[in-house]
């Protein structure tokens, strides 16, 4: 009875973030989606003004949303993985450009691997959010496929030497260290893939140029020229950087599964008001067969693609391997998100398409989605492939 009253009391603990969460997006985050979408226009990159996001961070830590799946002993509330996803969906259905801090996946593959001394000198400034991380793994021939990587690191003395080229990478310009998967040896496939953590400013790292992406995002591409670290700062085992950099694609999954349910609630909602108003030839489009199907149809995927999330969400903190599933909700949750919103978009007509309403800016969002963390087609061969070696 007392294991029963203490996961009752937990799951109100988690009801009452969400309903706090909940309320600061609709409170704090919508309230800027004129400012942003306004940016958008003038192509500016999609991001806060120091004054907006210094605001904001001071209301999450008063409402004590920050670091939300930290340990305790980083000041975090420790949250586990279902609870999650219910707040990133919530996150999802504004299009202003914030996530509690600190960004989840590269905080949980260096939970799984960091040294204390890197800890201490790395993960806690990143969780107390006085530090920003970036990772690079995409290379300019190594994309959806990152075994194919070429930067290289060697080993010499009490340094490591890294040489190749990164691209694709959100957050370097910005950010105080970058986690660097390079190949140590000439190893193939996953051989040899190691995690090194290089921070901004060191000699022979330098950004070759920003590149504009779709929804007003910025990517960046970077080369490592004789880059020397300390040995110290290698990230986990020489040879098995693939297991945690796996870990931490699996939590950007779920974390993108949830996003996508979030914008598909906005534009459904968004959509179905405007078809309840809107007459066209004498009735409103809500009274139309091929508009109702839309909804019955967005609203049977979307709650497929909840049910998908949640299920992976608790085998992830049951320990379980996720691998399957977050590739099935990164396709199937991409692709849901992607018609939802086209059919929103439809309904709403010339309308749906300007650049007034946020429909426009998620749509191109969930596109970049479908291919980084590894595009559709990679994830289907590897489902199926998984699943005819287990029939022998």
């Amino acid at each position: 009875m007392q294991t029963q009253d203490a996961t009752e009391d937990l799951t109100q603990e988690y009801r009452m973030i969400h309903e706090l969460v909940t309320k600061f997006v609709d409170q704090e985050l919508m309230p800027l989606e004129t400012a942003v979408l306004e940016r958008e226009i003038r192509g500016e990159p999609l991001r806060l003004l120091p004054e907006e996001e210094k605001s904001l961070f001071d209301k999450c830590k008063e409402l004590g949303l920050w670091a939300l799946d930290a340990p305790e002993e980083l000041g975090g509330v420790n949250l586990p993985a279902v609870p999650l996803v219910a707040i990133n969906e919530e996150l999802g259905r504004t299009v202003t450009p914030f996530t509690f801090p600190p960004d989840s996946p590269n905080m949980h593959m260096m939970l799984a691997i960091a040294t204390p001394e890197q800890r201490k000198k790395y993960l806690e400034p990143y969780a107390a959010g006085t530090a920003k991380s970036a990772i690079a793994i995409s290379e300019p021939n190594a994309g959806g496929d990152p075994t194919g990587m070429l930067t290289r690191a060697e080993k010499d003395g009490d340094e490591w030497v890294i040489n190749g080229r990164k691209i694709w990478i959100s957050r370097v310009s910005y950010a105080n260290f970058t986690i660097v998967m390079a190949r140590v040896g000439n190893g193939k496939r996953h051989e040899g893939i190691t995690a090194f953590i290089v921070e901004n400013g060191t000699p022979g790292f330098e950004i070759l140029r920003e590149i504009p992406m779709l929804a007003g995002h910025r990517t960046y591409e970077v080369a490592f020229e004789n880059c020397r670290i300390p040995a110290e700062n290698i990230l986990g085992e020489v040879g098995s950087g693939f297991a945690p950099m796996q870990l931490r694609l699996n939590v950007r999954r779920l974390q993108i599964g949830a996003w996508c349910l979030g914008m598909s609630r906005r534009a459904l909602e968004m959509f179905a008001e405007h078809a309840k108003q809107r007459v066209t030839f004498g009735e409103t489009l809500a009274n139309r067969q091929a508009v109702q199907w839309w909804i019955a149809d967005a609203r049977i995927k979307m709650h497929a693609c909840r049910l998908m999330v949640e299920d992976a969400a608790r085998k992830q903190d049951a320990g379980e391997d996720i691998r399957n599933e977050a590739s099935m909700i990164k396709v199937f949750a991409t692709e849901m998100a992607s018609e939802i919103l086209d059919h929103a978009m439809q309904a709403f007509g010339a309308m749906g398409v300007t650049k007034e309403l946020p429909l426009h800016l998620m749509a191109q969002r969930v596109r970049v989605m479908r291919v980084y963390e590894g595009p559709s087609e990679v994830h289907r061969m590897t489902l199926a492939r998984r699943y005819l070696k287990t029939l022998g």
